[in-house]
Formats: structure tokens, sequence, C-alpha cells
């Protein structure tokens, strides 16, 4: 049986290797905010002389990123005129001038004939800072609420809170390296973060954890049925061994289903399948070579020899 667990500080390392260089853009860069979270206009525009199926999404936005708005997000609606249907899109930029308004206009006629422009909203910084604060508060609560749940789930084995917390830090690593890939991708192709992205990385906290309690599950059982002479750090091992095609082959259905987005998918949900993927890959490694790890490290109180406090106990 190959002994996963004996190489657990070269998995924190690849982590390590992974996290380090987006926490470095993170910090010179940070995040490239989207309207949600910066402000910016929302436009709400009419075809008078096009029908639905000669738009399409991509060809509007990149109407208004020759007038300077790059990453507008254009969404189609339907609105009603003399009884007959008039396409319509709602379109998401950063801020806009009446001038520069009157420039996008301009173009779109240009393209698609007559344009009406029925509104423009402005959201302001109120609602920036609200949206910021709202995305900040949810990922604690939820961070919380974990925590709370594993402890009591895992009551009965030794230790309950340290699943908890392992679950956390196997979900901190994921959470980093989203936002170090959002940070390296808004530096080179523009990626925004907005309330999409803010519900891509809601969701990868979901993968990390469902993945990690699977595999804690059965240490816990592993630990009941434990034989003599057996060490925590070989039932652990054997556990994940016993869980690992399992989680792959579970992860693997999900893989497929984004990455065929990814490839096929709409402009419009290319960002958002594309953070899903990288947190469900990154999910799936935490949950079974890094909490499972921390727990081997915690039972074997190895961090005192990390911080020079003494000799490592020997394993249980």
């Amino acid at each position: 049986m190959e002994n996963i667990v004996r190489h657990r500080y070269w998995w924190f390392s690849i982590s390590l290797l992974i996290i380090v260089p987006g926490a470095i853009f993170l910090a010179i860069y940070g995040l490239r905010p989207g309207i949600d979270f910066s402000g910016g206009s929302l436009w709400d525009i009419r075809f008078l002389e096009r029908s639905r199926e000669q738009l399409n999404t991509e060809d509007i936005a990149g109407v208004f990123a020759q007038q300077g708005f790059d990453g507008a997000l254009v969404q189609f609606s339907g609105e009603g005129s003399a009884g007959q249907a008039v396409p319509a899109a709602l379109v998401r930029t950063k801020a806009a001038t009446p001038d520069q308004q009157q420039q996008v206009i301009q173009a779109l006629q240009q393209k698609y004939g007559k344009v009406e422009r029925a509104e423009v909203q402005s959201v302001g910084e109120t609602v920036s800072a609200e949206s910021t604060r709202s995305a900040v508060i949810a990922v604690i609560g939820a961070c919380v609420a974990i925590l709370i749940y594993l402890t009591l789930a895992f009551r009965r084995a030794p230790h309950p809170i340290r699943y908890g917390v392992c679950a956390l830090l196997a979900m901190l690593h994921d959470v980093l390296v989203v936002l170090g890939v959002a940070a390296i991708l808004g530096h080179f192709i523009g990626l925004e973060v907005d309330a999409l992205f803010l519900t891509a990385l809601l969701t990868v906290i979901s993968f990390s954890v469902h993945d990690t309690i699977v595999v804690f599950d059965r240490i816990r059982e592993n630990l009941i049925a434990r034989r003599s002479g057996e060490t925590f750090e070989d039932v652990v091992n054997h556990s994940i061994v016993q869980t690992l095609p399992r989680s792959i082959n579970t992860q693997l259905t999900s893989f497929f289903t984004l990455a065929a987005l990814l490839l096929f998918g709409g402009g419009s949900i290319q960002h958002f399948v594309l953070i899903l993927l990288i947190g469900l890959i990154s999910g799936t490694y935490s949950s079974i070579f890094n909490a499972a790890q921390l727990l081997v490290v915690w039972e074997n109180h190895e961090w005192q020899r990390w911080f020079g406090r003494g000799e490592v106990p020997a394993a249980a």
C-alpha cells in the first residue's frame, strides 16, 4: 500500500509553490473589481431594427470595448413595443459620463441601425461598499458554520475540533489558490471580481469541504476498528487510499462538465466556469493531500519541531 502520508511535506511544498505566486500578485496588483464592487453603469438598450437572432452578446460587448469599456457584461431581455417584441439588452460597464454614453450609442447605431437608450443607471460607492461587506460576511459566516458542524459531526472521534480546523485550513488553501489565480488573470487578461466570482468562490468552498468530510469520515470509521499497534498515521494513510478512487472519480464527473462549458459555453460565463474548474482541482488536491495530512501533523505535535520547542512525541 502506497504511503501517501509519509510524503506529507512534499504535498505541503507543492501547495506553497502554487499559492506563493498568486499571493505575490495579490499583494502587488490586488484583485480587479467588477461593477458589483467598484460601482459603474447599467445600460438598458433597445435594438429597433434588429431581431433577437441577429444579435449576440459578444459582438455588443466588442462595440463597448472599442469605446473604452472593456469587460462589459451583456444580457438580453425582452421588451414589448406596439405589440411586438423589441430586442433589448442590459449592459453592465464601468461608470460612463454623458459624452461617453452618446459615443457608445452612436457606435451601436453604426453597427445595428436605430438604437434606443432607454436608461443608464449609476451604481455608486454605497452599493459597492455594501457588496464588499456582504461578501466578506458571507465567507466568514460559512467558515464558522463549517467549523461548528464538523466539530459536532465528529464529536465521538478523539479531538473533534481538529477535524473542523483542518477542514478550514484546507478550505483556506483553496480560497488562496482561487484568489491568487484571479489576481494573476486579472493582471494579464482582465478577469474581474464580481458577484458571479463570489458565487464561484462559495461553490469552491462547498466542493472542498464535501470531499474533505468524505476522507475524515473514513478516518473516523477506521479509528473505531483500529488494530493493536496501528499508528494514527497508518490509519489516516489507509483511509486516504480507500477514498482516493471515489474522490477522483466523483470530481472527474464535475471536471468533464465544467471543461465542456469552458470550451463550448458562452463567453459571458467562461470566467465563472474557469474559477470553478480551478477550485475543483484545488479542492480535490487539498482534501486528499492537505486536510488529512494536517491531522497527522497535529496528532504527532510536529509543530513543536517547526518552532524549535523540543522533541516531537512518538506517533500514537
